[in-house]
């Protein structure tokens, strides 16, 4: 059977996999295929956030992790910018933000930056503690792990929409049957054992 012949890549699927899980995948009219892949995707990244909190995704303290997260493209990054810019607070005469610690307040009337301060008893009482807060145990490595995998589900999916598969595209032609065919064909007890 002769190779099939491989098929360009689809430039507009893949950037539609780029910007979003599963949308290169609908750009094909592959709608089932991109719905089932978004879900895949988007539904271990919501695990990892749930589980993890939004310091699943941080770019610059788990710098490694944030790598598999990058992967799923604006998704990624848009968490990410999420985490640094509202929930992340810097101590004061520090250049780096970082996330709170428990018995600290995100305070952000009054000053420059988004600063983190020791909570009042009213603030306690008012619901206003314990900001972000990595989780402990290996909840927040866990978290992180299911947001990294998301991401290489995704380049998977990427790939797929990006490359079409030959099979699905462009089938060989069949070869005609020729004499020698028909003849192997009609040779009796060829490979069988004879008593």
């Amino acid at each position: 059977m002769p190779p099939s012949t491989p098929t360009s890549p689809d430039l507009v699927a893949g950037l539609a996999a780029a910007a979003f899980p599963g949308l290169g995948h609908i750009v094909q009219k592959r709608a089932k295929r991109g719905l089932l892949a978004m879900l895949g995707v988007m539904g271990l990244f919501l695990y990892g956030l749930l589980i993890g909190g939004i310091d699943a995704v941080d770019s610059r303290e788990d710098r490694v992790w944030f790598a598999g997260a990058a992967l799923l493209g604006p998704v990624g990054f848009g968490a990410d910018w999420i985490h640094q810019n509202k929930f992340k607070a810097y101590d004061p005469g520090s250049p780096f933000p970082r996330s709170g610690r428990p018995g600290e307040v995100r305070q952000t009337e009054g000053v420059e930056r988004p600063t983190w301060t020791p909570a009042t008893a009213e603030q306690l009482e008012s619901g206003r503690g314990r900001p972000n807060t990595p989780g402990l145990g290996r909840l927040n490595e866990i978290a992180m792990l299911a947001v990294a995998l998301a991401g290489m589900l995704n380049l998977i999916v990427f790939l797929d929409a990006l490359l079409p598969d030959a099979r699905g595209v462009t089938k060989p032609t069949p070869r005609p049957a020729g004499p020698r065919t028909l003849a192997a064909a009609a040779a009796p007890g060829r490979g069988e054992e004879t008593q």
